[in-house]
């Protein structure tokens, strides 16, 4: 056919054969005035699409959409085959009430013991106070949650990098965390706490609506157009159980960068180097609960968006199966790639969250055909029984294929320790046709992101955006709807590949991102940058999770010869949480958090505590 290629269907390419290929970007990084120049030139009829179809032609984006023939029917979102049922789970339903899955929860977890968490050795590791810590110590009265509040408050109104209120947070009001502070406090005193949750301090991405917060999406005017009326549904149930909500946490704008750069509030620093990303887009989310000011906090994951800034922050961010949380009441409602999931300092603290806010919304429910959730038994502090029976994929060349070796060394330890402390059996597998996979996502997520956008860019809110995202948009606009075809044929056949490969392995393991945190250039804080390179390592491994739906966790195992963490994901079969949960607590039990970031809150009074439990 000429300069035409005709992919072979899925079942009849020989995997063995596939050869791996380094992702190799073109693309220019820029910031500053040559930036907003670029930007302009990007905008400008004629020029723009030029410029636009050079860098697809020179990324091969060109050739894989316009000069490909896909046998495939396309798939518009996941499609997932029966699964087989996860062992050593415990099963709850969809229909349970957020208390009581959290109560099941409680039973899934080991005997809490505060006498290993409070205590005063210092040569003891540094460790992250857990939600029962908080727990425990409120139904001890050893604190409360209003004491806790009014800690929070301070650092809040304090601590400023950039602008107000803080790189943080873009919405934030004391009054209303006083208010849901003190109502707590008193279910305290009255020994009538509602869950587990009760007086945690969480916090939402600001693409989360949570009453009477605005929702801005980190742009400067989305709220202006877009009224929030209600809590979405994951709030409402976070705040069903009695979590208090802090504020609405800053983020990449519109989700559409990895970093976390935000030149409308200030970017989020990086709390184990403030000259560092924290990673995007749920910057403010995985930054608030890495310096201890709260719990936990909800993102949405869309292209990593939850794990690259947990793995660069040293926390614990969890992607769920698609469909599997409800995305009711969030910009991100309607998309196919993106779920709400949690960030914790801990797994523990993950599946609690996780377990107050799971549940698929009615169509999703009769479209996706969800299996009934399941926790994982973590009865001891090695994750779980189960744990030694699981097969564990690995695609070698993949998963060194970043940066630094550091990064795939600290990840192969842990493999090898769960190998010798577990029996976990590593099996190497290939992938095939991972470029085709990120311009498939890219396609995907971009055309979402549009349909979503389109109405206020062309009332002239366009404008208004940041430098980057109308980069992105300007990439996004040049798709067409043959190309977005073609991105969903791509989907089926990567669907049809992985599940080929869960055939003979329980999970894929990678590390979560190629490279540690980058540095922020100083040049990029007022009007951002635009750097395809460091996007790709920080999505290298990422990607299959959303396009496909599959559940994935990045757990912390390590950091490099700067201080820096490093993560590790583990992608799980669909609905498969438990799974993932199971072996991230086993990692988490082997390669323990050890390293206080250089910015960090304790607002529990440990010496205090640590009396009051002696004399108990």
């Amino acid at each position: 056919m000429g300069k035409y290629k005709v992919m072979k269907p899925a079942k009849e390419v020989d995997v063995s054969a596939v050869k791996y290929k380094e992702e190799d970007i073109k693309a220019p990084h820029l910031t500053g005035f040559l930036f907003k120049l670029f930007v302009n030139m990007l905008e400008t009829p004629l020029i723009g699409s030029s410029i636009v179809d050079s860098l697809k032609k020179n990324n091969g984006m060109t050739e894989m959409f316009r000069n490909t023939v896909v046998p495939e029917e396309p798939m518009f979102r996941p499609e997932f085959p029966p699964q087989k049922a996860e062992h050593d789970v415990v099963i709850v339903g969809e229909d349970e009430s957020p208390v009581d899955r959290l109560e099941i929860a409680l039973k899934c977890l080991p005997q809490y013991d505060p006498s290993r968490s409070f205590h005063t050795d210092p040569s003891s590791s540094f460790r992250y106070w857990k939600i029962r810590d908080y727990a425990f110590a409120y139904r001890s009265k050893l604190t409360a949650p209003s004491v806790v509040a009014e800690q929070i408050i301070s650092i809040i109104e304090e601590f400023k990098y950039d602008k107000s209120p803080t790189p943080y947070l873009i919405t934030f009001d004391a009054s209303e965390v006083r208010k849901q502070a003190s109502a707590s406090t008193q279910r305290f005193e009255e020994g009538k706490p509602i869950s587990i949750l009760d007086g945690i301090f969480v916090t939402i991405k600001d693409d989360i609506d949570c009453f009477p917060h605005t929702t801005k999406g980190g742009t400067t005017w989305l709220h202006e157009d877009r009224s929030v009326e209600k809590d979405s549904v994951v709030v409402s149930r976070l705040r069903s159980c009695g979590a208090i909500l802090i504020g609405k946490a800053n983020m990449h704008e519109i989700g559409m960068g990895t970093t976390g750069n935000n030149s409308n509030y200030g970017t989020t620093r990086n709390p184990h180097a403030p000259e560092r990303y924290t990673g995007g887009s749920s910057s403010g989310s995985a930054a608030i609960v890495a310096s201890g000011i709260c719990s936990a906090a909800l993102g949405t994951d869309g292209g990593g968006s939850v794990r690259i800034p947990a793995s660069l922050c040293g926390i614990t961010g969890l992607k769920t199966t698609y469909g599997r949380t409800d995305m009711t009441g969030s910009l991100c409602e309607g998309g196919t790639v993106e779920i709400i999931g949690p960030l914790a300092s801990s797994v523990e603290d993950a599946l609690l969250v996780y377990a107050a806010i799971l549940g698929s919304s009615s169509a999703d429910r009769l479209n996706l055909n969800p299996t009934p959730p399941c926790f994982p038994k973590l009865m001891s502090h090695n994750g779980g029984s189960a744990i030694g029976s699981l097969r564990l994929g690995k695609y070698t060349r993949w998963f060194n294929d970043v940066n630094s070796s550091e990064i795939s060394d600290k990840c192969e330890d842990i493999l090898k320790l769960l190998s010798n402390n577990h029996g976990c059996e590593v099996v190497e597998i290939v992938v095939p046709e991972l470029e085709e996979m990120r311009a498939a996502h890219v396609v995907s997520i971009g055309s979402a992101a549009l349909r979503s956008l389109t109405p206020y860019c062309e009332a002239g809110k366009n404008s208004k955006l940041s430098y980057d995202t109308r980069t992105s948009f300007a990439i996004f606009r040049s798709f067409s709807a043959s190309d977005y075809i073609s991105s969903q044929c791509i989907r089926r056949r990567l669907m049809e590949y992985h599940m080929d490969i869960f055939k003979d392995v329980d999970v894929i393991v990678t590390p979560t991102t190629g490279m540690t945190a980058p540095v922020i250039p100083p040049d990029a804080l007022k009007n951002g940058e635009t750097n395809f390179q460091v996007t790709a390592y920080l999505m290298r491994f990422v990607v299959a999770a959303n396009l496909l739906g599959f559940p994935a966790i990045s757990v912390p195992v390590g950091y490099d010869k700067e201080g820096l963490p490093i993560g590790l994901q583990i992608m799980g079969r669909p609905w498969a949480e438990a799974t993932v949960l199971a072996l991230a607590a086993a990692v988490e039990e082997l390669a323990p958090v050890t390293k206080k970031p250089a910015v960090f809150h304790n607002l529990l009074n440990t010496n205090r505590v640590h009396t009051d439990l002696s004399e108990k």
